[in-house]
């Protein structure tokens, strides 16, 4: 696909409209706002927790969301106004509990650097190829696969990834970031105490707990999916496309309408990739504008569950393969 092409063609779809933009924030955070409040009348009022907790799923989708607004704002892609989307961005990092500029920076260079195998390391999935994991040590080994195990990948380690790792600066933390990151960090503390001496520690931990736990999982599965498929784009550092990497190393996650609308549409993964400057709710229609965009790897909900096994590249077939399938090369 011509790039030339593809940027005249999706150019008009990166405006962001000041209009839809509110009216996302409204649909979006008034909700949130809405079950987090619901949440603690019916713990106050005994409602058995079981009914808690699905109300915290409910509101851990719109977490989801927020978190795709707090993305477009890392992207300038959600105002027009650049130091707008810096005030949004860091409201919306203190309900994602993520650092606005830390992320951006992070998330910035796993655009620059998705599917180029002599860049990995930031923003991505920990990906060992199959030459690397048979010549590593066996502490190395073992380190890998427990990360790639699914309850540490899916469950334990997106706990890590909010509530711990975000409230500290990465090694090439600029003033910036620092800043943003102190923001972050006291605006939740302050939320943390105000709720403490009011209604209760207790009833934070109630409330956010299952929260960050349903919404943090189901990000990090979003990411996996996006990027983690057998025929994955992997190229060396000299044959590496930015097109490439978006329409063979981006999927297109076919969701269910509602899951299509929390997820603010980033399953359409290879026009983000495309052209990041495209506000969430325009992928949609550019996916649909052209057959071209069509093309790229399509992954559907049911068989999304299947690549949760895949283990390592293997660079002589160029695809991920399972544990399983390893053990058959070894």
């Amino acid at each position: 696909m011509n790039r030339a092409y593809v940027n005249k063609f999706i150019k008009p779809y990166s405006k962001p409209s000041k209009g839809k933009s509110t009216l996302q924030i409204i649909n979006t955070v008034i909700p949130y706002l809405l079950l987090v409040i619901g949440m603690y009348f019916l713990i106050r009022y005994n409602v058995p927790y079981i009914v808690t907790l699905l109300t915290a799923l409910a509101a851990s989708l719109f977490l989801v969301r927020v978190f795709i607004l707090f993305h477009d704002c890392t992207h300038n892609s959600f105002l027009t106004s650049r130091k707008a989307m810096s005030i949004w961005g860091h409201i919306f990092g203190v309900l994602t509990f993520t650092s606005f500029y830390r992320w951006q920076r992070e998330h910035l260079t796993h655009h620059k650097t998705v599917g180029n195998i002599e860049k990995r390391g930031i923003g991505d999935v920990w990906t060992m190829t199959v030459d690397e994991y048979t010549n590593a040590s066996h502490l190395k080994r073992f380190g890998y696969r427990l990360y790639r195990n699914p309850l540490v990948l899916f469950v334990i380690g997106p706990l890590y990834i909010f509530l711990i790792n975000q409230r500290f600066p990465s090694g090439k933390a600029s003033k910036k970031e620092w800043f943003s990151l102190i923001v972050t960090n006291l605006s939740i503390l302050a939320i943390i105490l105000t709720v403490s001496f009011t209604i209760g520690f207790k009833y934070y931990l109630m409330i956010q707990l299952p929260i960050i736990f349903f919404a943090s999982s189901m990000g990090v599965w979003l990411f996996y999916v996006q990027h983690q498929y057998e025929e994955v784009y992997w190229e060396n550092n000299e044959k590496w496309s930015v097109t490439d990497a978006a329409m063979q190393g981006s999927s297109v996650y076919k969701l269910p309408f509602l899951l299509d609308w929390f997820t603010g549409y980033i399953g359409y993964h290879n026009i983000h990739h495309l052209n990041a400057k495209i506000p969430n709710y325009n992928l949609k229609k550019v996916f649909h504008s052209s057959e071209e965009f069509k093309k790229g790897r399509i992954v559907t909900l049911f068989k999304s569950f299947k690549l949760s096994t895949l283990f390592l590249y293997d660079e002589k077939s160029k695809i991920l393969i399972s544990r399983k399938s390893y053990k058959k090369l070894a």
